[in-house]
């Protein structure tokens, strides 16, 4: 996986500066890559005044807001040396929209702000995060925050262990993912496995407390070992950035990053269905959980939706 040579950042609804901007800019002087800067924003209102008139000046305003911040962006991002194009299309169905952009242009890589959602909107309503996270082709990039433009650590998260066979192949694209951007960055790539054994014995109290449990856990335990140190001698990974630690997923990559200020986690997707996805994958719930920010990517050769055909979008002239 080589350098970065086209990028796609989907602008914050507001147009002001964001993470996510501060962070695909500085990946594209970096890289030198294209970038593309795109905005999905709600039509243009129409406010009827009497006799099925329309406020022509409102509705004029409203497009020239647009206008200027396009050609204030074309303006500033070259100003920077940078390869870019501004867009801005009205639409009612962003993320239909956006994939289609995402199918059009190609980029190596989607970057866009979390947009951190209460949790009770979350219960009725999947988020657009959570949505790209399943559905984009290509690797998105969700800033939460940038306290630099680059990231200065960055963490691949693994699974060697799981018996899904998606999950194998999946573990080598999130290293080459990881490694990839480390390398574009010049930051150093550390390996995370966070193993829950609680699964193991499905509650069972007496089989943990007993002698044959002790033993059984720790034999568990030493398999899940030998399968991360296998995984990260295949990538030369050195023992220093190697982390192997006991704890529910999301909670031990929480610390983690609070602990080591990790800058970027690099995660995978995978299909699920049924209750599995009502749930949300580990992906899904480190959005929320994790203070820095999460770069994913999908299993090899997972099925995307795509757009329907017939989708309005508008774009602006």
């Amino acid at each position: 996986m080589g350098q970065y040579q086209r990028l796609l950042l989907i602008a914050d609804r507001t147009l002001h500066q964001s993470p996510a901007l501060l962070r695909a800019v500085a990946l594209a002087k970096v890289c030198g890559a294209v970038l593309h800067v795109c905005a999905f924003v709600e039509p243009v209102p129409i406010v009827h005044l009497w006799e099925e008139k329309v406020d022509e000046a409102a509705f004029q305003r409203y497009l020239r807001r647009y206008r200027r911040w396009m050609s204030e962006e074309i303006q500033r991002l070259s100003g920077e040396g940078l390869k870019v194009s501004v867009e801005v299309v009205f639409t009612t169905h962003p993320l239909l929209d956006i994939l289609k952009h995402v199918e059009e242009f190609k980029p190596d890589l989607l970057i866009k702000d979390a947009t951190l959602e209460p949790v009770l909107k979350r219960v009725f309503i999947t988020p657009l995060d959570c949505h790209l996270l399943r559905e984009c082709p290509v690797p998105v990039h969700l800033v939460n925050q940038a306290r630099y433009g680059l990231p200065h650590r960055i963490v691949a998260a693994v699974d060697p262990f799981d018996p899904q066979p998606q999950i194998s192949g999946l573990n080598d694209v999130i290293i080459q993912t990881a490694n990839a951007l480390a390398l574009q960055c010049d930051a150093p790539l550390h390996l995370l496995y966070a193993y829950d054994l609680s699964p193991a014995f499905n509650g069972d109290v007496a089989l943990v407390s007993g002698g044959w449990g002790l033993d059984y856990m720790e034999e568990l335990r030493e398999s899940l070992h030998l399968a991360f140190v296998t995984l990260a001698d295949r990538y030369g990974v050195p023992p220093e950035r190697r982390h192997f630690v006991m704890g529910q997923p999301v909670r031990a990559l929480s610390e983690f990053v609070e602990e080591y200020f990790a800058d970027v986690v690099v995660m995978g997707t995978v299909h699920r269905v049924g209750l599995d996805r009502l749930i949300g994958s580990t992906t899904e719930r480190a959005l929320y959980s994790v203070p820095g920010s999460i770069l994913a990517v999908r299993s090899p050769g997972l099925a995307v939706r795509e757009a329907r055909p017939g989708d309005s979008r508008r774009p602006v002239a």
